[in-house]
């Protein structure tokens, strides 16, 4: 079969990497110059930084297969370690090795900056959790779930946790998606919740090895090249600027994918349309001679402190001296302005640290906002589905599906879309 993939990012790479696995002829179309999508390598000053720090954990399963399907050393490539939220003044939590529900209450109990009190608090909440089977009411905010919980629990772990997962607000977050990621990763067996931080660059992890094998492998791949229009051919597949196709996944962005589909899937297309979307900055900051405590660390956010989380990106194996800060759910910096976010972060970062930390003062290296990082998690939102139309399915973190908008979630839904257009077009061929 003759299979388009409309998109280049994550997505669009783990798809085009199952067809071709499978025996297809691959085309990929993507409109920008690389691969990657809002995964992607930026050369910064002459280092292959990233346009957002990105982390994965031990759960995301379906990517590191991936990864290791590419050829990728996965073990070589990050600094895998239990999961830490460790502050600057030495409170948070760390779990140890092991059997996950063990851990998370040894975790929990060997916790500093709780009482016992919070703790147990803590406890009994992961307990009706798990009790519930990980499920709420639907329409549940993280906020409304975690009402009873003490408010250095809130601040120390929910609500970074519910940040740097959802990209959303804890007042407006989807408490359903969160439960289903504290599942997986905490209690979804052992090393599920481990941190696993990049030594290379995105390219490097993905985007270069997926396109270097699909090349070697006879894909046709079209970087530069916007789709300007999908049509249904007569009979069955489907011609792309006037190309035919037996099937087609739109691999490529919600507003890009609902553009191509409106004129013959208009309901599909709405619902895409609806999604509204939550940017994350990244502040790069260089500070040769510094190092800090952890190769990451949780930062406590404030007004005028932006930043959720900082990365020492030569504790973890990368660039000495270079440090990127996250600014999630970052809608509010965004209005206010890069230059006024970027000055936040570093006064944020003197202060935040203990003295002598910083050697000399960081200089700001570059500050990046990807403005459409993922879509708003909230109660009550309803997703596309994958499946379009006969042949033709989207795949992005933001179609319907068990995750938030994800690394994970963006190739879990790339291998889905490429088996579902697969058994579509050769339905579509053999009928």
């Amino acid at each position: 079969m003759k299979i388009a993939v409309i998109g280049a990012g994550w997505a669009g790479l783990a798809a085009a990497q199952r067809a071709t696995e499978t025996g297809h002829a691959v085309t990929v179309f993507e409109m920008a110059s690389q691969a990657g999508g809002r995964a992607r390598e930026l050369q910064i000053e002459g280092l292959a930084l990233d346009n957002g720090q990105h982390i994965l954990i031990g759960a995301y399963r379906e990517t590191l297969a991936l990864m290791r399907r590419l050829g990728v050393d996965v073990d070589a490539a990050f600094d895998r370690r239990p999961l830490e939220l460790r502050y600057p003044d030495g409170r948070g939590l760390r779990l140890p090795p092991g059997p996950a529900a063990l851990v998370f209450g040894l975790g929990v109990l060997r916790a500093r900056g709780w009482n016992l009190r919070d703790k147990l608090a803590l406890l009994r909440a992961a307990a009706g959790w798990a009790l519930a089977g990980f499920r709420c009411a639907p329409g549940t905010s993280v906020d409304t779930l975690c009402r009873g919980l003490p408010p250095a629990v809130r601040e120390l772990m929910i609500d970074p946790l519910c940040v740097a997962a959802l990209n959303t607000p804890a007042e407006q977050a989807d408490a359903g998606v969160l439960l289903r990621v504290l599942k997986d990763a905490l209690f979804g067996g052992a090393g599920g919740a481990d941190l696993l931080l990049p030594r290379r660059s995105l390219g490097a992890l993905l985007p270069a090895p997926a396109t270097a094998w699909l090349q070697a492998r006879g894909a046709d791949l079209r970087l530069g090249t916007r789709v300007q229009q999908l049509q249904p051919a007569g009979g069955s597949g489907w011609l792309v600027d006037g190309v035919a196709f037996d099937a087609v996944v739109l691999a490529c962005s919600a507003a890009e994918a609902a553009r191509l589909a409106l004129p013959f899937a208009q309901a599909w297309a709405t619902q895409a349309q609806a999604l509204r979307y939550e940017p994350i900055v990244t502040v790069y900051l260089q500070a040769p001679g510094a190092r800090l405590a952890a190769p990451m660390m949780a930062l406590v956010e404030g007004p005028a402190a932006p930043a959720q989380f900082a990365f020492d990106h030569g504790a973890m194996g990368a660039t000495p001296g270079v440090f990127a800060f996250v600014v999630s759910g970052a809608q509010a910096w965004v209005e206010r302005g890069l230059e006024a976010t970027s000055a936040a972060v570093m006064a944020q970062a003197t202060q935040a640290f203990p003295a002598g930390t910083w050697p000399q003062a960081p200089t700001l290296l570059r500050c990046v906002a990807e403005k459409r990082a993922t879509f708003r998690c909230v109660p009550g939102l309803e997703r596309p589905p994958s499946a379009i139309a006969p042949g033709l399915s989207a795949a992005g973190d933001y179609v319907a599906g068990p995750y938030p908008a994800t690394l994970e979630g963006a190739v879990r839904a790339g291998l889905a879309a490429a088996d579902e257009a697969a058994l579509a077009g050769g339905a579509g061929r053999n009928g």
